[in-house]
């Protein structure tokens, strides 16, 4: 099984850390390293676009460290503090996130806030899953259950009781979103892409009611989880909760919506590469993933459009901030460069679920 867990790569040029002052930062903050334990090996996972993630090998111990990126405003989306928070007090309420070892304000270190935090050796399913993998379709239909059950379970910790109460205010929370999300896009913006900017004015204008209050991740999906190599449909932890706080559920439902692909999306949604594990036989589509979360969870399930166009203008802002970057020469990755064709294409695919009222079959209409 060893040639599946998730493995890093070589550090990407312009992304390197200082191995000798990181070194120095993690002999003097975790027990049992005192400087003398050989050189700091670091390399770095592939995966995400947002903050950073290496593997660190020092003392016989391995380490996960994130920090943000570089060229990146270092404002709430990456403040390492908050996340070292959440993992640091959620583990006592909610089993499934790696421990956290270390947290490091002073920029001097390695240019920038970071932390550290323990390794969770699993699988990953990121659009090309590892060689050996078996992806038949009972096993994705056991992960899609895995992956609705996990969430609604995560919704429903006591938030308040692991000292968390302070990471949101869930009253007004689909407005402030809303009205968030569409002003980091129009600050961002480098091109002209109306349909982002009618779906976010629908938005606003079809606010539903709120639906209550929940410990929410925001960047829930496939690739943001750990899977047991012996059983995939097995979650041993969920990752990146840079975003995470306490909102409005289904909010957080809307985001994996966003990811979700059908196999009758349009071609430009699906030539994306969101998320094409949800392509493959044995998942379900959007709407059935929605009905199940709202089975699992207990909740009533709301007109589902509203949430899963707000997930999209997430995205598509993300995606535009990210091109944004790129743009201005403060990243070199070339990933980044064709992520204003993201924009676009999920502005379009906004636009097709308010215009037939549905989250799927929006692929084009058959003929006659």
């Amino acid at each position: 099984m060893s040639e599946m867990i998730d493995r890093p790569r070589a550090v990407r040029a312009g992304e390197e850390l200082d191995a000798a002052a990181l070194a120095r930062f993690l002999a003097e903050h975790l027990d049992g390293l005192d400087g003398t334990d050989g050189p700091v090996e670091v390399e770095q996972f592939p995966g995400g676009y947002s903050n950073l993630t290496y593997l660190v090998r020092y003392g016989g111990r391995e380490m996960v460290l994130r920090r943000p990126p570089f060229g990146a405003a270092i404002r709430s989306a990456h403040d390492m503090g908050r996340e070292h928070r959440i993992l640091s007090r959620l583990g006592t309420v909610y089993p499934r996130v790696p421990r956290a070892l270390a947290y490091c304000d002073d920029a001097s270190v390695l240019g920038a806030p970071f932390y550290v935090m323990e390794r969770v050796r699993g699988v990953i399913l990121r659009s090309r899953p590892p060689e050996g993998t078996e992806l038949g379709p009972e096993t994705m239909a056991a992960l899609a259950d895995a992956f609705v059950r996990n969430l609604a379970e995560l919704h429903a910790v006591d938030y308040a009781a692991a000292g968390l109460g302070e990471l949101g205010h869930a009253e007004g929370y689909v407005e402030r979103q809303v009205r968030g999300w569409t002003e980091r896009y129009l600050r961002a913006r480098t091109d002209e892409v109306p349909s982002v900017e009618r779906a976010a004015r629908w938005l606003a204008d079809h606010l539903p009611p709120e639906a209550g209050a929940a410990l929410i991740h925001n960047d829930y999906k496939h690739d943001n989880l750990v899977l047991d190599p012996g059983d995939l449909t097995r979650i041993l932890a969920v990752l990146d909760w840079e975003m995470a706080t306490v909102g409005d559920p289904w909010m957080d439902v809307g985001t994996s919506l966003a990811y979700w692909l059908d196999a009758d999306d349009p071609p430009a949604l699906r030539s994306m590469g969101l998320n094409t594990l949800t392509l493959l036989p044995g998942n379900p589509t959007r709407s059935e993933l929605f009905a199940r979360y709202a089975e699992a969870s207990g909740r009533p399930a709301p007109d589902p459009v509203f949430y899963f166009v707000y997930g999209l203008l997430k995205v598509a802002t993300i995606a535009q901030q990210i091109y944004a970057r790129f743009v201005a020469g403060h990243t070199k990755d070339p990933r980044f460069g064709a992520l204003i064709h993201a924009v676009r294409a999920l502005g379009a695919t906004a636009e097709l679920a308010i215009e037939r009222g549905r989250i799927d079959a929006l692929g084009p209409h058959p003929a006659g």
